[in-house]
């Protein structure tokens, strides 16, 4: 038994310890936000939080996790994560959708560290998260206009 906290929650998770935290969310605490893209932490789907930071579950082994904290899409919460949420929706940055929990939990770490990102700052942010439907002018758009909303 692992004992992790997901989403402030401390949870016991009946598993191996190299078990990626991915699928300990999806298929143990049916946690389905956080998505499968390549399983080799090159696309950025399965985006979540350690303590703040954005890390690729997909790659994180929940043995690894000790007292750290996670945070995933179902669980971000916060003045940041509400007001890039809503940018999101209002500003129509999805197209299929799949990648977005993980676009969006990348750019709540960006912009909880870094009010005022440039452009540079964003591309670096998001350089690991892959779109297939490519929104990514829609998704700079989307940080920018956070920021914007959050230094109001």
């Amino acid at each position: 038994m692992i004992k992790i906290n997901i989403n402030g929650v401390q949870r016991d998770i009946d598993a191996e310890p190299e078990m990626p935290l991915l699928w300990a969310l999806r298929d143990v605490l049916h946690l389905s936000g956080t998505k499968f893209g390549c399983g080799m932490a090159q696309c950025g789907a399965c985006t979540v939080h350690l303590d703040g930071q954005p890390v690729r579950s997909c790659v994180t082994a929940i043995g690894d996790i000790g007292a750290g904290k996670i945070t995933t899409i179902e669980g971000v919460s916060g003045n940041v994560a509400e007001t890039v949420q809503a940018v999101w929706t209002e500003l129509d940055v999805p197209q299929c959708g799949y990648c977005q929990s993980g676009q969006i939990m990348s750019a709540v770490a960006l912009l909880s560290e870094n009010q005022k990102p440039g452009d540079a700052d964003i591309d670096a942010a998001m350089s690991g998260n892959l779109c297939r439907c490519a929104t990514y002018a829609r998704i700079r758009s989307a940080i920018h206009e956070a920021a914007r909303r959050l230094e109001a």
